[in-house]
């Protein structure tokens, strides 16, 4: 294996470290079961896999306080375990069970959750971006002091609606988090063939909207920048664009065999820049936990994500008379005073 570069110094306890160690390790651990229900007919339709791209939500959510919103693209099981959702719930969704989140109706890309604040996976690129704006709209109207988190891609970044997004964000001085996960590649074409702008980020500079570049791959980075920017958001100041600079290692979709990149790539990747194997060289050189401990972990983990596809694999199919429900909303949410 190459040479690792140094760890950065951990800025949060061992507690804290070891959570998030926990956390990705449970985001990897469930695509790659998501990835073997698949490869067996048990997942039907699109499937987009998360791997490599763990850091940015687990960072991103330990900068968010109760309350907070995010909602996403269709790359989204990643999200919805990082912000809390149930593993069975969301294992049960994507083989189009009854006791998934959207009782078998979604699938992978349509999950939802009242209690957790998340607001979907989004199949039409770039749609998530104004209904986003649009929950952080809501929360300034409130003022209640929330904040949305709204996930894109750099491929999604090219997308019209973005733009008149960000115009309307400015305008208003909305609490939103826009969060570009940039793994390079959108569905297939590389950034340096389909976007003009080396840094994505800076175009928000047109709108006046403040942002920066994040190291994508460490969860550390993405934790302090997430910070940055959701105080940002609170104190009042309108929109903040974090360009997260991430790779996924699987393709664009699991029916996509990759073949616009190397194999050498995203070994080098895998071996040199994997978030994971940063926080577990952290916790064992700052002697937080020992290979015992993280090995304990990693089974722990496992027989989660075991559970969950048991839970869907034994859940019943949605009966037929479930395609007439939730058409339309049983009360209009309206506060009174």
């Amino acid at each position: 294996m190459a040479a690792r570069k140094s760890a950065k110094k951990p800025n949060v306890s061992a507690e804290e470290l070891t959570k998030y160690y926990r956390e990705m390790l449970l985001i990897r651990r469930f695509e790659e079961k998501s990835g073997q229900l698949y490869g067996m007919g048990l997942i039907g339709g699109f499937c987009h896999l998360y791997i490599g791209q763990e850091a940015v939500v687990v960072g991103l959510e330990a900068a968010a306080e109760e309350g907070d919103k995010r909602i996403t693209s269709y790359r989204d099981h990643g999200h919805m375990l990082a912000c809390g959702m149930d593993p069975d719930g969301v294992m049960a969704e994507l083989t189009g069970r009854e006791g998934g989140y959207s009782k078998g109706k979604g699938g992978s890309m349509h999950m939802f959750s009242k209690e957790k604040h998340f607001y979907g996976g989004h199949g039409i690129v770039g749609a998530q971006v104004p209904l986003g704006a649009g929950l952080a709209f809501a929360d300034k109207y409130k003022g209640n002091g929330r904040v949305t988190f709204t996930y894109f891609g750099d491929g999604a970044a090219n997308q019209g609606q973005v733009y008149e997004t960000f115009n309307m964000a400015a305008l208003w001085k909305l609490p939103v988090v826009f969060v570009i996960e940039n793994n390079q590649y959108a569905m297939g074409t590389s950034q340096q063939r389909s976007t003009s702008s080396a840094e994505i980020w800076e175009r928000g500079k047109a709108f006046g909207i403040p942002g920066e570049a994040v190291d994508g791959m460490n969860v550390l980075s993405v934790k302090e920048a997430g910070e940055r920017a959701v105080s940002h958001c609170r104190n009042g100041d309108g929109p903040y664009i974090l360009e997260v600079k991430t790779y996924r290692y699987r393709g664009h979709s699991m029916s996509d065999p990759a073949k616009y990149r190397t194999r050498e790539e995203v070994q080098k990747m895998r071996e040199e820049r994997d978030p994971i194997e940063q926080v577990r060289e952290m916790l064992l050189t700052g002697k937080h936990a020992t290979e015992d401990d993280l090995k304990a972990i990693d089974k722990e983990i496992k027989e989660i994500v075991s559970k969950s596809a048991d839970f869907a694999k034994d859940s019943p199919e949605p009966a037929l008379d479930e395609l007439w429900t939730d058409i339309y909303a049983d009360e209009v949410p309206q506060e009174t005073a």
